[in-house]
């Protein structure tokens, strides 16, 4: 004689994890002053900062989440930043 098999639990499906909807500024440094809207019909994508009015926009498509937005955005200002040479200006202390 076998043993019986054991029924199976039902699995209970996962929830997809909650991704953020208002980020940093990458001009102003303000948290949570960036928030993202995403225009379907048209196919826009804009992301701005309520502090210091700065803005980005982009192509938008059914898959577009506004993280998608702020990540082209900060990837769009490090290609614009990355001929930049950064330099501080000494003052006439530091002259030594």
């Amino acid at each position: 004689m076998g043993k019986r098999k054991a029924k199976a639990k039902p699995v209970a499906p996962r929830k997809k994890p909650k991704l953020d909807t208002a980020f940093d500024c990458p001009f102003c440094n303000h948290r949570g002053s960036v928030e993202c809207s995403i225009d379907l019909k048209h196919r826009i994508a804009r992301a701005s900062c309520g502090e210091c009015k700065e803005e980005y926009s982009t192509v938008a498509n059914a898959l577009t989440e506004p993280v998608d937005i702020y990540s082209d955005w900060i990837d769009a200002c490090e290609l614009a930043n990355e001929g930049v040479d950064v330099r501080r200006h000494r003052g006439r202390d530091d002259d030594f």
